[in-house]
């Protein structure tokens, strides 16, 4: 059997594929939406990418020709704010200053651990210590790390054994 001409061959194949693809049809046609929504975001995406790299571009070359401000007129810090006129503004204690002490200081002897205390176990020992050794305690603790709750302990403690406790309230 001799083979059918070139032409006749190729318009059958032609056929047969518009039949497969006319099959095929309904699925893309379910599918088609969301490709093109799909395609859609990423060129969107792209674009806006590209915006960006051209918007830092422009940053880059216009920023050597103003100078650029140290604070930012819209910064503000709380240095900035204005105190109160009440009086002289409270100066704030150098860190280094406190530490330098805190290392120089001795440790009161009254309670010689007391520097490595915690406050709950400070306020376990403060029942055992006199009036005297609350006073080199807050005395020590003020010259030093001056901590508002160890003072205030102390204190309150120190005000507490003052108080003569009177008949009636036994």
């Amino acid at each position: 059997m001799k083979p059918l001409p070139l032409p006749v061959r190729l318009a059958a194949g032609l056929a047969v594929t518009a039949v497969e693809q006319a099959r095929k049809l309904p699925q893309q046609l379910a599918g088609l939406p969301v490709t093109v929504v799909s395609e859609a975001l990423q060129l969107s995406m792209r674009v806006q990418q590209r915006v960006t790299e051209l918007a830092i571009k422009g940053d880059d070359a216009l920023a050597g020709l103003r100078p650029t401000e140290d604070e930012p007129e819209w910064a503000t810090f709380d240095e900035d704010e204005e105190q109160p006129s009440d009086g002289p503004a409270p100066r704030a204690e150098d860190p280094w200053e406190a530490e330098e002490r805190a290392l120089a200081a001795e440790p009161p002897s009254a309670l010689p651990e007391y520097d490595e205390l915690t406050l709950p176990q400070l306020r376990a020992k403060l029942r055992t210590l006199s009036a005297d050794d609350l006073r080199q305690l807050l005395d020590h603790e003020r010259s030093h790390a001056n901590r508002p709750e160890f003072t205030g302990m102390l204190a309150r403690r120190l005000a507490n054994l003052d108080t003569p406790v009177s008949p009636d309230t036994q």
